[in-house]
């Protein structure tokens, strides 16, 4: 039971996904927070946040990316894996 979650976990890539998802939606409110400021008001400590957000999202989009070229082919009735870390290697 326990390898078929972990199997299903990985086929979907659900966690990678869910973080990419969250660091989207943290982009996304820290670039609308900062379009909310009166222009004069706006000093380097919260361009700076600003920055660092988009810094991140492209660094995590990137490995995202990265990661999804080495691991996977699609087809269009399977995905084969190139990595199969997770294989029964007990000998039954």
């Amino acid at each position: 039971m326990v390898q078929v979650t972990a199997r299903f976990i990985d086929d979907l890539k659900i966690l990678p996904r869910l973080m990419m998802a969250l660091v989207t939606l943290l982009t996304y409110q820290s670039v609308h927070w900062f379009m909310s400021i009166p222009s004069d008001e706006v000093n380097a400590y919260q361009a700076g946040l600003v920055s660092v957000c988009m810094g991140a999202l492209t660094g995590c989009f990137a490995v995202w990316m990265g990661k999804e070229t080495k691991t996977t082919t699609v087809t269009p009735t399977r995905v084969i894996h190139e990595e199969e870390s997770y294989r029964h290697t007990s000998g039954k």
